[in-house]
């Protein structure tokens, strides 16, 4: 009896750290978008909620062409007055709980963003580093917290110069923090904003939107689309990890949603398959909050 019990501890001990090593690469994180919803609650009830593992504040709507950047976080705060700098202890609330928080700049709404010339791009790109990353400016909209990264929504503009945009941000790399680069394509390929940009090979992580456009979004139990674009996403871009952006309540979008059942159930067990998979992107913090959508996918994402 003791001499069974011995191998058996012996055989849990030589596979355990497989086992282990299994679970962890099949793992993935959350991403949610805040900032565009002042009864959202605050950043950092967000990240005190635990199911996130990155959170992009958004949107930075207005830049590029020598216009005045535009902070617009909704009814949180006015970062033309400098209300915003109170979210600096947010941000770092967040970060030691090992989120990783991002600028998002563009978005669909109030868009007053464009590129004109790589030379506007690298003057874009210092302004991010100065006014959000680990540069230094007396008008930081955030106050002193340095940020992760720049997360790309790019929906609308003109459609150059956004990967000259990424390699002035990564140039920035050799300094005191890496600069992590995000980006939130629509699911068709390549994306029409943000295709060359993603050609790069600068981008961490890519979180697909997988709504909103009908070929490629899940569609009462019609995976097809969706498994297909997913195959041609993982298989085409070179980042370290994407993720399936979802919409966290049926009415966040106008189409796509799937419901938690559905996803855990047929969607997640086959993007898990890829060795790109880095988790679901759900727009937004206030949907989420309502539907807690993230609290009943987390043990399966």
């Amino acid at each position: 009896m003791a001499s069974n019990l011995i191998i058996v501890i012996a055989l849990l001990s030589f596979f355990l750290p497989t086992i282990i090593a299994v679970s962890s690469n099949n793992a993935g994180g959350i991403a949610i978008y805040w900032g565009q919803r002042g009864d959202e609650g605050t950043l950092e009830e967000t990240c005190a909620s635990g199911n996130y593992a990155f959170v992009n504040i958004a949107f930075l709507s207005a830049f590029g062409n020598g216009t005045n950047p535009v902070l617009n976080l909704a009814g949180h705060c006015d970062a033309h007055t400098g209300q915003c700098t109170v979210l600096s202890s947010d941000i770092k609330s967040c970060q030691a709980k090992n989120i990783k928080v991002m600028l998002s700049i563009g978005g669909a709404t109030f868009q007053n963003y464009t590129l004109t010339s790589s030379v506007d791009a690298g003057q874009v790109a210092a302004y991010l580093w100065n006014n959000f990353l680990g540069g230094q400016s007396s008008l930081r909209p955030l106050g002193d917290a340095v940020l992760d990264g720049i997360d790309f929504v790019i929906e609308g503009g003109q459609y150059h110069y956004w990967d000259d945009l990424a390699k002035n941000l990564s140039s920035y790399n050799n300094q005191s923090k890496k600069v992590y680069l995000t980006a939130a394509p629509q699911c068709p390929f390549p994306d029409t904003c943000l295709g060359t940009a993603l050609s790069t090979g600068l981008f961490d992580y890519v979180w697909v939107q997988f709504y909103n456009n009908h070929q490629c979004e899940y569609n009462k139990g019609n995976i097809t689309g969706l498994q297909d674009y997913w195959g041609i996403w993982t298989s085409n871009i070179h980042a370290d990890m994407i993720f399936l952006g979802l919409p966290a309540a049926i009415n966040a979008s106008i189409t796509g949603f799937i419901p938690p059942a559905n996803l855990t159930s047929e969607v997640l067990p086959i993007v898990k398959n890829s060795t790109k998979y880095g988790g679901v992107m759900l727009w937004s913090r206030y949907w989420d909050k309502l539907t807690d959508y993230s609290s009943f996918i987390k043990s399966y994402v």
